[in-house]
């Protein structure tokens, strides 16, 4: 997909939440699982909540045909990698899939990790998102030790140092 057909931005109005909201849900239902453990559906109602700049960040991939995906940044205070965020909800339509939106959402979400001046960006992913792993994996991502409990068999715990 030609770059000049993508636009990648910040929601804020009440429509664009009620868009990411949308593609959060699409996003747990690819799972089959359930995201409880996780208090996702508060994180749903209080959007952007963590995710709010200036030490998260939301986003949103538009193409010229609509809303193709999402990826969100949030603080991460407490865990053994100082000034460390984590990088949630990375998300591509199945129809925008294969055209390297995914990939432009990961790199704005580092970028937006180090203008917000993070050392390390962690993430946690499934065993089944070969895709997903692979393309962290290019990106610089190392598996570590689990940095929060997931109850999901096959979870892996990625980092990053920005």
């Amino acid at each position: 997909m030609p770059q000049d057909q993508l636009q990648i931005y910040s929601p804020k109005s009440p429509s664009d939440m009620e868009s990411v909201r949308c593609l959060f849900r699409d996003y747990a239902n690819s799972l089959k699982v359930d995201l409880c453990f996780q208090n996702f559906e508060a994180e749903l109602s209080s959007l952007p909540g963590e995710y709010a700049s200036p030490r998260g960040a939301l986003l949103v991939a538009l193409s010229a045909e609509a809303v193709a995906g999402c990826c969100a940044l949030r603080p991460l205070d407490n865990v053994d990698f100082p000034n460390a965020c984590e990088m949630k909800r990375l998300f591509v339509r199945p129809a925008f899939r294969g055209k390297g939106i995914g990939r432009l959402l990961v790199e704005a979400v580092m970028d937006c990790a180090r203008l917000s001046s993070y050392n390390h960006i962690l993430l946690d992913t499934l065993t089944e998102m070969e895709t997903a792993r692979a393309l962290y994996e290019e990106l610089g991502f190392i598996e570590i030790a689990p940095y929060y409990f997931n109850p999901l068999e096959g979870a892996h715990y990625l980092m990053a140092k920005l």
